[in-house]
């Protein structure tokens, strides 16, 4: 058997959006910003695309750029908020200290441009506390950037409370929303978000496609500079296939939320408590507060890497954590953020579900993964190390 539990990293396109696609390789190929009809039949598909996008994030059309993807649009939304607050002479930057690198990255690029970075704590059950995010705030704060969901622990934030936080002291609120978009409702108005990043891949649609929402009236700062496409705001002739790809999955996503997240959950809750039995293996992140199909263990005494890889060879795809990050050989700083040791963060083991899982692929993992535990711990001298201090 063939299980594929690695949803966070990447999903497969569902049919619904591979359909929507395919004519606009052969047919409607038009570019969208040529007069002629060919042109205009894709700007009229991409036009559809855009409200069907908007409508299921509770934004207007108008508010959505198209982007390549989440990173991108982190990119943006940072750079935009940034460069706002420089104009009003704010340079101050709170985030927390488990973010995407996307969002990490631009930060260490920002500081090096004389912006002041706050990184918040998560705490062991990776959730932000309000009273930490109230405590930062300075008179000079300028953004507010916390991910709607974890993508390596799926710990979900208090998105509504820091966005209501963030209005009330007049600071922009943007949330990477890449590991939530179509497996939690979002509403950008009613939740009090000012920009938000999203990415198709994420949610059965293809990849390389992404988009920003910046709210109505918050100027946003170009980081592709070219032609006049997206408004003048990113450069580059959109890629109307993808485009329609991911309206497509989006709608199909978030039209069937409420029949999918609870059988994905309640695999996930069957996973989480099957691998629980294996001796010495901790949960990481809240137990309730998390994304539907995520499960993220610690199993202490082997290698995270040593595990996928025969896990791999009994057909199991999963990993130990973002994909972004998975040549490295450094234990995950999501991991080190909420707490773990090194040794233990070493040994995570993260598998994320989607709709397309089965129960019977639930089972065959909770069959193959203690004996693979097993091995691995008879090899280890950590494993025989802690058994000796015992």
């Amino acid at each position: 058997m063939n299980v594929y539990v690695d949803n966070a990293a990447t999903t497969k396109v569902s049919q619904t959006a591979l359909a929507a696609m395919l004519p606009l390789f052969t047919e409607s190929y038009g570019n969208p910003s040529s007069p002629h009809s060919v042109g205009q039949q894709a700007a009229k598909i991409m036009l559809e695309s855009r409200k069907t996008i908007a409508e299921y994030l509770g934004a207007d059309p108008s508010e959505i750029i198209f982007t390549s993807g989440g990173s991108e649009a982190d990119n943006q939304a940072l750079v935009t908020a940034a460069t706002l607050g420089a104009r009003k002479g704010k340079k101050h930057i709170i985030s927390t200290k488990f973010e995407h690198h996307a969002i990490l990255h631009t930060l260490n690029k920002l500081e090096k441009e004389g912006y002041e970075i706050t990184l918040l704590d998560v705490h062991e059950n990776g959730v932000v506390r309000l009273s930490d995010l109230e405590a930062a705030i300075r008179p000079d704060t300028a953004l507010v950037t916390i991910m709607y969901a974890n993508n390596e622990i799926g710990t979900i934030q208090p998105i509504s409370e820091i966005g209501a936080l963030c209005h009330e002291k007049g600071i922009i609120f943007h949330t990477d929303a890449v590991q939530a978009a179509g497996h939690l409702p979002i509403n950008v108005k009613e939740q009090n978000i000012d920009m938000l990043s999203i990415s198709a891949h994420k949610f059965h649609g293809p990849k390389g496609i992404g988009a920003f929402y910046c709210r109505r009236g918050l100027p946003i700062t170009s980081i592709i500079e070219g032609g006049a496409q997206e408004r003048g705001k990113r450069a580059g002739t959109e890629n109307v296939p993808a485009i329609a790809g991911m309206a497509a999955a989006l709608k199909e996503a978030c039209d069937n939320m409420s029949v999918n997240m609870p059988r994905v959950q309640a695999l996930r809750d069957k996973l989480i408590d099957g691998v629980l039995q294996l001796p010495e293996v901790i949960l990481n992140g809240d137990r309730e507060k998390r994304l539907p199909g995520n499960v993220n263990v610690s199993i202490k005494g082997i290698e995270g890497e040593a595990l996928l890889l025969m896990l791999d060879m009994a057909g199991i795809s999963a990993s130990s954590g973002s994909a972004c990050t998975s040549g490295s050989l450094d234990p995950s700083h999501v991991l080190l953020a909420i707490g773990l040791i090194h040794e233990v963060a070493h040994g995570s083991l993260r598998m994320s579900l989607s709709e397309y899982n089965t129960e019977e692929e639930v089972d065959y993992i909770l069959e193959k993964l203690p004996g693979v535990v097993t091995r691995l711990r008879s090899m280890s001298p950590v494993w025989k190390r802690m058994q000796e201090e015992k």
